[in-house]
């Protein structure tokens, strides 16, 4: 390992132990930080036995604490206007306000101070220097700057030294000019967004392969570390496919892969402390090699609205041991979110999953899927109906549907009834898939 190939190389290869020990006093700082500036942190945890920033202890005693899920963040938001008891933060000192999408419930206000930008965009670096990005990269942009977190993302790559052009979302037939014209080398994207990008290009009578492109980093969504996924976006551009993995409420990009793309590193050290506990029984899981669960994080630093054993709602897995870059800790891999999962007859079925076993009969599907529930809710009654798009050109072979059936029942252990649909009748989008719609599904 030569340092060159870190964007940090002091804090990627800190052994896990060192950087507990390390995020120890920095931990205690941020809880009396807490009890001094966040009334919504103060009443949560006394209301919880914790009176004191000494009740609350160290590191070691996080698991006593209770959680922060989003809608007690959103119902406090509503009741005190206009940024709700969690701003820590004079409002004056608060230099970028973002928001969720909203697309579970009231978009939740995201605040912070030039010091939690400031923090954002490093540990966003270390994640695009993974993934290969170097100055005097050109980039190009598929995030907006705003209202989303992820619009960091462009004073990031900024700040990497990376030579901007700027295009944004919804102007696809932009994009594809910026990228022809001035052989961008590297874009940060949706996976479903990179097909779509392809799609289009392929459409105009411009080979994908030919613009340029060396590395795209994919996030906001899973489906980069799909193999099928990543094989079909990295066939299409000729190019490297690393993902990335933030989340709004807490920091953009706090997980990159490297160049071993075998999971993404947490590279939000220093900044965030993270948690792995069981969804079900909120008891903590250790990092051990093939663990999986639902991440949970704390703010070491913030000042506008630090978060305190925050929920994600992710379902990941963990990988560990030595990889050649030499960054050390957990790596994860993002099967879905718990927010997405359906039950059907007791099997836990998330739709990124689905999408990787359908995504195994390419050529003759296009890869992209609507899950369509018969009701509301978490749980389903078998058969679930799945629409599956054919492949431009092909028509709906025989026996195809069924195949797609039995593959579905062996792998994910769950009874699926496949729709073929046509190529091209499935809504593509410019930055996330909407993988379940339940336009049609009763109370």
């Amino acid at each position: 390992m030569t340092s060159h190939e870190l964007f940090d190389p002091k804090a990627e290869t800190r052994e896990p132990a060192d950087q507990k020990r390390k995020d120890e006093p920095v931990y205690r700082k941020q809880v009396e930080y807490l009890f001094a500036k966040s009334g919504f942190y103060r009443e949560k945890l006394a209301e919880a036995g914790f009176k004191t920033p000494e009740s609350v202890g160290g590191l070691d005693d996080l698991r006593h604490l209770p959680f922060t899920v989003k809608d007690e963040l959103r119902a406090s938001q509503a009741e005190h206007l206009p940024l709700g008891k969690q701003l820590a933060a004079p409002l004056e000192d608060i230099v970028r306000i973002y928001s969720t999408s909203g697309t579970s419930g009231t978009p939740l206000y995201i605040p912070v101070t030039q010091g939690d930008l400031k923090r954002w965009i490093h540990t966003s670096n270390r994640s695009y220097f993974a993934a290969g990005i170097r100055p005097p990269h050109r980039g190009g942009t598929t995030y907006n700057s705003g209202p989303f977190a992820a619009g960091a993302v462009h004073e990031s790559m900024i700040a990497l030294g990376v030579r901007m052009v700027p295009v944004g979302s919804g102007n696809t037939e932009r994009l594809l000019t910026a990228l022809e014209r001035f052989q961008v080398q590297a874009i940060p994207g949706t996976p479903s967004y990179f097909l779509y990008i392809a799609e289009a290009a392929r459409a105009r009578g411009i080979d994908p392969r030919s613009v340029g492109l060396e590395t795209l980093v994919a996030g906001g969504e899973p489906g980069g570390g799909e193999p099928t996924v990543r094989a079909q976006i990295e066939e299409a551009f000729n190019a490297k496919v690393h993902e990335v993995l933030g989340l709004g409420e807490v920091s953009i990009s706090m997980f990159g892969e490297g160049p071993e793309q075998d999971g993404m590193s947490f590279l939000a050290r220093d900044y965030i402390h993270m948690e792995l506990i069981d969804p079900v029984t909120e008891q903590p899981i250790p990092f051990e090699d093939g663990a999986e669960g639902e991440p949970v994080y704390t703010h070491l630093m913030q000042e506008g609205a630090p978060l305190l054993r925050f929920r994600s709602r992710d379902h990941v897995q963990v990988r560990m041991g030595p990889v050649t870059s030499g960054r050390t800790g957990p790596r994860i891999r993002c099967i879905g979110r718990t927010d997405d999962m359906l039950i059907v007859r007791g099997v836990n079925v998330f739709p990124s999953a689905i999408r990787e076993v359908i995504n195994d009969f390419q050529p003759d599907v296009s890869g992209l899927i609507s899950v369509r529930p018969s009701k509301k809710g978490v749980q389903q009654l078998p058969p679930l109906r799945i629409c599956v798009e054919t492949a431009e050109g092909q028509s709906s072979e025989p026996g195809l549907a069924e195949a797609i059936e039995t593959a579905i029942r062996t792998k994910l252990i769950f009874i699926a009834k496949i729709e073929l649909v046509a190529f091209n009748s499935l809504p593509r989008s410019d930055y996330k898939s909407r993988l379940v719609d339940y336009a049609e599904a009763t109370d």
